[in-house]
């Protein structure tokens, strides 16, 4: 009896965790995407993903519409409806896992059309970036807006940009729109957006995207540039309590 139960928990947790990287899949493809493709960006083997799709499908987190799966009602509802983001409570969470982490802790969303930052927690020895140039017209040079218009697709981008040129804002700063583009279009989906000294000379940060509903998110962390050791395994460590993360924000994103 020990050893059944003892095997069974970390299989559940394990099915959670591939479940919820097909969410994420899903949604970062506003018109839907294949069983195929969806498997290949969450990293699962087909058979998997289909057996992981059938049930989400049939649970209604997700429906197939002309071979492309998007999210259902039962996702949508998990959302909350139209609501408004309660930062005091967000605050709250950030403030959890920034002590545990060792590091500021940063929410933002991209939502008509703009960068949002949500709610920021910081620790007595690390504080968090300081806003020195707008975050909302700046997001090709930090780490969550980046995150942030990776997730959207070409023509979401290209108007973000259109109001909110490329330019650099340090010497490590990409130059110029193109080489912006092209560093969004090579980005991999299951790695962290990375950005060193790209905003700030002296600190480095690293992001990860959020599936909240149909909301465009991301979390991120940041650290001094002598700590840069300490960066990917503190996002890892994000990325770990994700799910966790959101079951305690208790806050719905209405896009």
């Amino acid at each position: 009896m020990t050893t059944a139960s003892s095997t069974a928990v970390p299989t559940l947790i394990g099915s959670v965790q591939r479940a919820l990287r097909l969410m994420e899949a899903v949604g970062t493809h506003r018109d839907g995407a294949p069983a195929k493709q969806l498997a290949r960006e969450a990293g699962l083997p087909l058979p998997t993903a289909y057996h992981l799709l059938r049930t989400l499908t049939h649970e209604g987190y997700l429906r197939r519409e002309n071979g492309v799966f998007l999210f259902g009602a039962a996702a949508e509802r998990l959302g909350g409806g139209p609501a408004t983001p309660r930062p005091g409570v967000i605050v709250e969470s950030l403030a959890h896992w920034a002590d545990v982490i060792g590091a500021p802790v940063y929410c933002a969303l991209y939502k008509d059309g703009e960068i949002e930052m949500v709610a920021v927690a910081e620790t007595p020895a690390v504080p968090a970036v300081r806003e020195w140039a707008s975050f909302r017209e700046t997001g090709h040079a930090h780490a969550l807006g980046q995150c942030l218009l990776g997730q959207l697709d070409e023509r979401a981008r290209e108007d973000h940009l259109d109001r909110h040129p490329v330019r650099p804002l340090t010497r490590y700063s990409v130059r110029d729109r193109q080489a912006f583009l092209h560093r969004l279009r090579s980005m991999e989906r299951t790695e962290p957006v990375v950005e060193r000294q790209e905003y700030v000379l002296g600190t480095v940060c690293a992001a990860i995207p959020i599936t909240v509903g149909s909301a465009v998110a991301a979390m991120a962390v940041s650290l001094p540039l002598h700590q840069e050791e300490r960066l990917l395994p503190a996002v890892e460590q994000l990325r770990c309590e994700v799910t966790t993360l959101l079951r305690s924000f208790v806050f719905s994103i209405s896009i």
